[in-house]
């Protein structure tokens, strides 16, 4: 699909990290661009530094989702393109044993369900609002959209804790190529990026030292991904009209250890 300023973008996740990059690398070619996001003061900074339309989405309700489709539409007409990177996780062992008193505790039901919701929940949620008004749209070039996903080597290398986030990432990977196949006729391709571990405003908070180790453990580049190359994975996915039901790790070839 072409990239230029005649087509509209809806990047959820939009306003930090690696949806922010992505909204940057669509709106340097021209792109329409609506930042779905929760956190309202960065989303409209955001917006405001990209020349961007920012709607305050909460993938966790339909109706949220739905009034910001709506919002972003009358602004920048229908999408053609759905870039996925809301989402998040916690590290909760699956049952653990204090180390002092020696009680059992077990991951709390009510969490993991949580972030399967945000993550595999929100992401189809947006998918199907978004699919449903690439339809009403005529091809481009033979195309009426494409939707990208984010996973994350967690999906197939959970680490210790990670539960919850490696089957909310899995059930991405998982749902994709269904997804492109449900949508084949319709003429819209589906794709998602499992990324390794990148630099990002969460990764910020870690120590340095906790940063150079993780980067060493990738074995090259030797270095945190950076979120511009996330982008540009995106960017090609669009562009390359024969990519389609597939997973494409970005990760430098790292395996992600127990811990």
């Amino acid at each position: 699909m072409k990239i230029d300023s005649d087509i509209a973008a809806v990047v959820t996740g939009g306003a930090s990290g690696l949806g922010l990059a992505t909204v940057k690398a669509l709106r340097a070619k021209g792109v329409k661009v609506a930042i779905f996001d929760l956190n309202a003061e960065v989303g409209e900074q955001a917006a405001a530094a990209t020349g961007a339309t920012f709607c305050q989405c909460d993938v966790l309700s339909d109706e949220s989702v739905d009034q910001a489709f709506a919002q972003a539409r009358e602004v920048n007409g229908q999408e053609r393109i759905l870039v996925c990177c809301a989402g998040g996780g916690n590290a909760i062992p699956t049952a653990r044993r204090d180390k002092k008193t020696g009680e059992i505790k077990m991951f709390p039901s009510d969490q993991f369900e949580w972030v399967l919701r945000l993550n595999t929940v929100g992401t189809f949620r947006c998918i199907t609002r978004a699919a449903a008004g690439m339809m009403s749209a005529d091809p481009l070039d033979g195309e009426r959209g494409v939707i990208i996903n984010t996973a994350s080597a967690a999906a197939t290398e959970g680490q210790m804790g990670q539960a919850a986030y490696s089957a909310a990432k899995a059930g991405i990977v998982g749902m994709t190529l269904t997804i492109a196949r449900d949508l084949s006729r319709e003429a819209i391709r589906v794709n998602t990026i499992q990324p390794g571990i990148f630099d990002t405003p969460a990764m910020a908070r870690a120590p340095q030292e906790m940063k150079d180790a993780l980067g060493a453990m990738v074995p090259f580049p030797p270095r945190l991904g950076h979120a511009d190359e996330y982008a540009s994975m995106a960017l090609e996915i669009i562009r390359n009209s024969y990519i389609n039901g597939t997973t494409l790790r970005l990760d430098g070839a790292i395996r992600m250890q127990p811990r």
